[in-house]
């Protein structure tokens, strides 16, 4: 795997660990590795939602497996990141309902009104626009995931006011 351009500082705070142990204790002793995926958001969660090589050596480490088996993981699943990340990252669905819904045009919207190609984060690193698969919402179709809320029947006036609510640091990202 190709190391990556951007450096990550690696804080394994002691209740970082005593969560990461906590997670592993719920499967079989020789099991750990099932542990992976909760492990992962809980790391990303800690170090700015993203996950560096460096870090994704370290879960590897910690878990006792092989490296590689990370990558593979951090890779193929896209709420995991692999570089720095914009702040609010609007995580739009392109799944069938949401495209007949008008779920690009309201990506196109997003980025022309922050000034963004999707992918990219703005130059403040508040926002990033994100196509993602299916986030199980059809019915609720145009959507989008914003940290861990939904956002559901969008239309660009609802669009104007998530970019203001979180330019005004007024929007919840998580539910913890």
């Amino acid at each position: 795997m190709e190391r990556t351009q951007y450096k990550q500082e690696i804080n394994m705070t002691e209740a970082l660990m005593n969560r990461i142990n906590e997670l592993i204790s719920h499967y079989p002793e020789g099991k750990q590795k099932s542990a992976l995926l909760p492990v992962l958001h809980e790391v990303q969660d800690a170090h700015n939602d993203w996950l560096s090589i460096e870090l994704q050596d370290k879960v590897a480490e910690i878990l006792a497996i092989k490296p590689v088996e990370v990558y593979e993981v951090v890779s193929f699943y896209t709420m995991f990141n692999r570089r720095p990340v914009g702040k609010y990252m609007f995580e739009f669905c392109q799944t069938s309902p949401c495209c007949l819904n008008g779920v690009e045009d309201l990506m196109d919207y997003t980025c022309n009104k922050l000034g963004v190609k999707v992918g990219e984060p703005t130059q403040d690193g508040l926002f990033e626009v994100r196509g993602v698969e299916c986030l199980g919402a059809c019915g609720y179709a145009p959507m989008m995931q914003l940290g861990d809320f939904y956002k559901e029947h969008l239309t660009k006036d609802k669009v104007n006011q998530l970019i203001e609510d979180c330019k005004n640091n007024t929007i919840m990202l998580h539910d913890k």
